[in-house]
Parts: structure tokens; C-alpha cells; sequence
């Protein structure tokens, strides 16, 4: 037998692929994204708005000249099973304001990524975008038995990254010249959490979320990077 080192013996049972079902929160549904999701999204969007277009600079799609060029766009990306994407309506205001994917899905190697997230200004920095981000993370980790959940962004995204972080994502290092995206060089940086991270992780975002985290003003009392720490 070889003495070279070798890894472990792992479970090699090829885990199940997304399915298209809605998925509840307590601040957020998602729902498996469609075309008639479209004129909300539109809407969510602004375009024109300086502001709210520098939300589409990292994104490898828009922003998008016209109604009708973001209804095509959904109605081909709703289409497609890897990425697989839902729409996320925030319960509070219950309107469409934003997307997120599972993708990358590999499941020989039980590994998947949360990618393509997109959120319309009006839902950046709220519980509802953290919940989105967790419910899709769960799915994946506990209810489908991925090993490995990926985080990957533009090396130069910094909101993308401190997200990676906040969440518990690891830093794993740096795609050098690895796309070409909008005519422009992209380096990416990747990021996971691996199975034996997630039950920190998880348990940290749900007491993050938790109703009594929250002062009267609606800021958080406690950071994730702390909950996690106390776990």
C-alpha cells in the first residue's frame, strides 16, 4: 500500500439537487425566481439612479437600459437549473426587491456555492437580505447535505468580502487573471465554510436574526463575528 498521504474516507453519497420550492422566513420569502417577477424587480431596481446601479458593478449582467431588457434577462436566468435562482420578498414591505442563487451545484463532490446575489437598494444592510443569504445556506448544508458551501467574489468587491466574513466564510485565496467580465479583468477571491464549520455558523446567524437582537432603533446588539465567538 502507499505510503503516500492521502485524505480522509468521506461519505461519497452524491447529494440531492435544489429543488424549485418557496422557502419562509421569519423577515423573508423566497420564491423560485419567475418571469412574472420581473416588473417588481424593475422597479426595485431604479435604474437611472446613480446609486442604485453601482449595485450591478460586480455583477457580471446589468444594469439594464429598459423594462423589457430585465423581463428577458429573468425569464432566461428563472430558466436555468444551475444557477437556480429564487426572488426574495421581504415580509415587511412584501414586495420583490432582489435575487440569489445556488450554483456551482456539485453533488459528487458535495459542494455548492451561494452566488449571484443581487439586492435592489432598499433591501441592502437589512435582516431580511441576512435571511435570505442563511435560509439558502441552510437548504443547502441541512436539508441537502452539501459538504462544502462556496462563497467567491471579485477580488476588489470589499462589500462582497466583509459579507463573506460576516457570515463565517474562511478566506481561501485568489483566482490571479481569472475572468474577463464586462471587458474587464477580474481576480476572485473564494471563501467556504465546510461541514464541520456550518453548526457554529448556522447558530450564529440564527441569533443574529433572533427578534431580541435588536434594540428599539432596529440595530443589532451583537455582531456575528461575536455570536460565533460565544458558541
Amino acid at each position: 500500500m502507499s505510503e503516500n498521504p492521502i485524505g480522509p474516507i468521506v461519505d461519497t453519497t452524491p447529494r440531492p439537487l435544489p429543488a424549485r420550492v418557496k422557502l419562509r422566513g421569519r423577515y423573508v420569502e423566497l420564491e423560485p425566481l419567475h418571469v412574472r417577477h420581473a416588473a417588481e424587480l424593475w422597479r426595485a431596481a431604479r435604474t437611472g439612479d446613480p446609486k442604485a446601479d453601482a449595485s450591478w458593478t460586480y455583477m457580471g449582467y446589468g444594469p439594464f437600459p429598459t423594462e423589457e431588457a430585465m423581463g428577458k434577462f429573468v425569464a432566461d436566468f428563472a430558466s436555468t437549473h444551475d444557477p437556480m435562482a429564487w426572488a426574495i420578498r421581504p415580509v415587511a414591505t412584501g414586495v420583490v426587491t432582489g435575487w440569489l442563487t445556488l450554483m456551482e451545484i456539485q453533488p459528487k463532490n458535495a459542494a455548492i456555492e451561494l452566488g449571484n446575489i443581487w439586492f435592489g437598494p432598499e433591501m441592502q444592510r437589512t435582516r431580511a437580505a441576512t435571511e435570505a443569504m442563511f435560509l439558502l445556506l441552510k437548504l443547502a448544508a441541512d436539508d441537502l447535505g452539501y459538504r462544502r458551501l462556496v462563497w467567491k467574489c471579485n477580488a476588489l468587491n470589499a462589500p462582497s468580502k466583509r459579507a463573506a466574513d460576516r457570515l463565517g466564510f474562511t478566506y481561501e485565496g485568489r483566482h490571479r487573471a481569472h475572468l474577463i467580465v464586462k471587458g474587464r479583468l477580474r481576480e476572485t477571491d473564494w471563501y467556504s465554510i465546510v461541514d464541520h464549520e456550518w453548526p457554529v455558523c448556522r447558530d450564529a446567524m440564527l441569533a443574529w436574526l433572533d427578534p431580541s437582537n435588536f434594540g428599539p432603533d432596529g440595530t443589532a446588539l451583537k455582531g456575528m463575528a461575536e455570536l460565533r465567538a460565544a458558541l
